[in-house]
């Protein structure tokens, strides 16, 4: 296990006006950073908190002010610039720290923050940390991976005895579920934060937890071009590093999702996902993210029945097309 966690925590400001008025590339502006460091046994031994005072959305949204209960007085008066209060908390991390967020964003918006003023992205590529939320669906075996931080305190039985919605208070009570969880046997689920993509096929991103493998693919021009790239659309066995016989294609479930089965001789069947990704709205690439994970007969059964669908539906598109085609095609 890693000898320090930093479980971190930011709040940010966004326009007040609304998007019309957001800088491209920089929606959010960091305006609280709050960090609890934590020792192997996962003790809290020190804490971090920093008030940052905005450059750019220099009035708070009022959905901020409400929540946090901050105004740009204490910013001005009590913060720093981003640039000077990021390479204090950077300093206070120490090295080899693994990054502990609540959810995947965090370190979305530190990584955003430093790229706007120009600061030098101190993390290794790819960088893995670990999303509390999703170890704790993990280990309540829930689908969803969104539940809130408070919810999930409140669901432990953990006492709040600071209030939510700052930075250090949130970044405490993420350390305090972490505890109360089995990390002995969430330790292997790290997550990979997607804000640096692959440059390369050479950089793309491979992953194998105990129950299932990740890939990440670097960027593609279309979609079309993304599922036309082998590395994209292989199937292969976490356990035994085959390369596997598909039973059938991929299918689309949605535009943006897709869904594969294969057997492994030795493992049995083997579910493909695939997503399809955008880094920003604006951006027209795509990359790829697949999870591959033995599945059982009935679970099997269940994604087959679910292409026969897809397949179903497909034909009865086809023939609505062909009917209208020839509908118009008489009235000329």
């Amino acid at each position: 296990m890693s000898s320090t966690y930093i479980v971190l925590d930011l709040e940010w400001n966004q326009s007040p006006s609304g998007k019309e008025n957001s800088i491209d590339h920089f929606p959010f502006e960091i305006i609280e950073i709050g960090a609890v460091k934590m020792d192997e046994t996962l003790q809290i031994i020190s804490e971090y908190h920093q008030l940052v005072t905005p450059q750019v959305y220099t009035q708070l949204h009022y959905r901020i002010t409400q929540v946090t209960h901050l105004h740009m007085r204490d910013l001005i008066s009590q913060g720093k610039y981003f640039p000077e209060a990021v390479r204090d908390f950077l300093d206070w991390c120490g090295d080899d720290a693994r990054f502990c967020t609540w959810g995947s964003m965090d370190l979305v918006e530190l990584q955003r923050n430093l790229d706007f003023y120009e600061i030098e992205n101190p993390f290794d590529f790819p960088l893995c940390y670990y999303d509390v939320q999703k170890l704790y669906a993990l280990q309540q075996g829930e689908s969803s991976d969104k539940l809130s931080l408070d919810r999930a305190v409140e669901e432990m039985g953990l006492e709040e005895e600071r209030p939510f919605h700052r930075a250090l208070d949130d970044a405490y009570y993420t350390g305090r579920v972490m505890q109360a969880l089995d990390f002995g046997t969430l330790y292997p689920y790290l997550s990979v934060d997607y804000y640096r993509l692959p440059q390369s096929r050479e950089d793309e991103i491979r992953m194998i937890f105990p129950t299932y493998m990740k890939y990440v693919s670097r960027q593609f021009p279309t979609k079309d071009e993304a599922l036309a790239d082998k590395n994209v659309t292989d199937m292969v066995c976490k356990d035994c590093r085959r390369m596997l016989r598909k039973k059938f294609q991929w299918f689309s479930v949605n535009s943006r999702q897709y869904l594969c089965l294969a057997v492994c001789p030795e493992h049995g069947y083997v579910q493909g996902k695939i997503r399809i990704r955008k880094k920003a709205k604006d951006d027209e690439t795509v990359y790829v993210v697949k999870t591959m994970k033995p599945v059982n007969e009935a679970k099997a059964r269940e994604i087959f029945e679910k292409r026969e669908e897809h397949s179903r539906r497909r034909r009865e598109h086809i023939r609505e097309k062909r009917k209208a085609s020839k509908m118009d095609s008489e009235k000329r």
